[in-house]
């Protein structure tokens, strides 16, 4: 059953959408929790959100959006799905 190279396929497809999910939580937290710590009143701005918020939220989004574009472009690999016993 795993002689099948859409097994191989698929298994390191989801291995990069772990690591993908891993690195997005990753940042999201190193930024949420790294910079949001203290009084509200010392934060600093950055288009009118604060900046844990900006980088964890709006930084770490339009980031995942594009790795996974490139990633989607470049790395992932259509496969049929359909048996390829029945077409002989």
């Amino acid at each position: 059953m795993m002689k099948d190279k859409r097994y191989r396929v698929a298994n390191r497809e989801a291995i990069i959408g772990v690591v993908l999910v891993l690195l997005n939580f990753g940042m999201w937290y190193g930024f949420a929790y790294g910079m949001g710590g203290g009084d509200p009143k010392d934060y600093t701005y950055i288009l009118g959100f604060p900046a844990w918020f900006f980088y964890s939220c709006i930084v770490t989004t339009i980031t995942m959006l594009v790795l996974i574009a490139i990633l989607l472009k470049f790395v992932f690999k259509e496969v049929p799905l359909d048996d390829e016993e029945e077409e002989k």
